[in-house]
């Protein structure tokens, strides 16, 4: 198809994952894969690492989950959205642990066993400073007194998340560690065991170590590229996406011609313009033309001008390439190499914010 491509290596992933399963040890790991996989498709990515040992997966809402369930994955599967209860049902129906985060949560749970002696499973999730979901650590006495007191069914696992575990100041991020382990002691007081313990992200897998449980959450590591640029880059992992665009039309031009709206580029000699059919619609950063640049047979060319919604322009001199070939964007391909991470970097912005816009007319091909 002409267009932009997606594609997606199935070998690098399963890489990326023995990597991670040999730097974590015989840890359970819940594999995130909301926001479609990060851009990568959920469905494709869960069947490729399903048959790995102690994998879970993790998802945003209950229609991610329950198709996946579709798909006929069978790991456990954990949501992260706010409880609402109208999406417990589904949840106990089709074995899909709940993400229990206040006192409501505490309410929808009582009501839902008395009506149905139906005992769904859950984790709790504790706010130790990120101040998104989770239960006021300085509330968890009254909260796990309520929870005995009212749900019969205890808690399968606790978490939390960290705010800054993929930075270079750590500082945050232990005091976050130690108010998780505070509370996860004040659980004994109530008689409440947890099989799953975890806080470990992407970024802390690589940073803290020290905040290993027994299970740790995998996202960007997983598509083979790094949460930040502050940490550790001792690990080789592939990227996992490389995203292509055709060739559709070249063009001749004399020096000093204008590209793109604005005429912010401007051709410095008599140069081939090539036209690429992919633009901001299909998820192109924009704001990489400024500096940015494609990789074709091993080269890089610059772009020109103004990334058009459908479209964007590329200076490829005194080149002349073949109509229907495709140039890499970001990820690595016969083409050549370009971290996502450096993308990011350059234009203010993150790797999560880059791969989960992907879309658009894009066409995905798994290898």
């Amino acid at each position: 198809m002409i267009g932009p491509k997606a594609y997606i290596s199935i070998d690098k992933l399963k890489s990326n994952l023995n990597i991670i399963k040999k730097k974590v040890g015989p840890l359970d790991i819940l594999c995130v894969i909301k926001a479609n996989g990060y851009g990568h498709g959920a469905i494709a990515v869960a069947k490729a690492v399903s048959n790995f040992s102690n994998i879970h997966f993790g998802v945003f809402s209950i229609s991610e989950a329950l198709e996946l369930r579709q798909a006929n994955i069978t790991n456990d599967i954990m949501i992260f959205s706010k409880m609402q209860f109208d999406i417990i049902d589904d949840a106990f129906n089709n074995n899909i642990i709940l993400n229990l985060s206040s006192f409501d949560d505490i309410e929808y749970l009582k009501t839902y066993i008395s009506e149905t002696k139906n005992k769904p499973r859950y984790h709790i999730k504790f706010d130790t400073g990120m101040t998104r979901l989770g239960v006021d650590i300085d509330k968890a006495d009254l909260f796990y007194e309520k929870l005995v007191n009212d749900i019969k069914v205890h808690p399968e696992g606790i978490y939390t998340h960290f705010a800054t575990a993929d930075e270079g100041e750590l500082e945050y991020a232990n005091n976050q560690l130690s108010k998780f382990k505070d509370v996860i002691s004040l659980a004994d007081k109530y008689n409440i065991k947890f099989k799953y313990i975890h806080c470990t992200n992407s970024g802390a897998i690589l940073n803290l170590q020290e905040s290993y449980f027994n299970m740790v959450r995998v996202g960007m590591l997983l598509y083979g590229a790094l949460p930040s640029n502050e940490v550790p880059k001792n690990i080789k992992l592939k990227p996992v996406m490389s995203y292509c665009g055709s060739i559709v039309n070249i063009r001749r031009v004399p020096k000093n011609t204008n590209i793109s709206y604005g005429g912010v580029y401007q051709t410095k000699n008599d140069t081939n313009i090539g036209v690429i059919q992919t633009g901001f619609a299909d998820g192109f950063p924009r704001p990489w033309f400024k500096n940015g640049y494609i990789c074709y047979k091993g080269q890089q060319y610059k772009i020109a001008g103004r990334i058009c919604m459908d479209q964007l322009m590329v200076d490829f001199g005194e080149t002349n390439p073949r109509l229907g070939d495709d140039v890499l964007f970001f990820g690595e391909d016969s083409n050549g190499h370009i971290p996502i991470e450096n993308i990011a970097e350059a234009i203010s912005s993150t790797v999560y914010v880059l791969l989960t816009s992907i879309g658009g007319r894009t066409e995905y091909i798994y290898k």
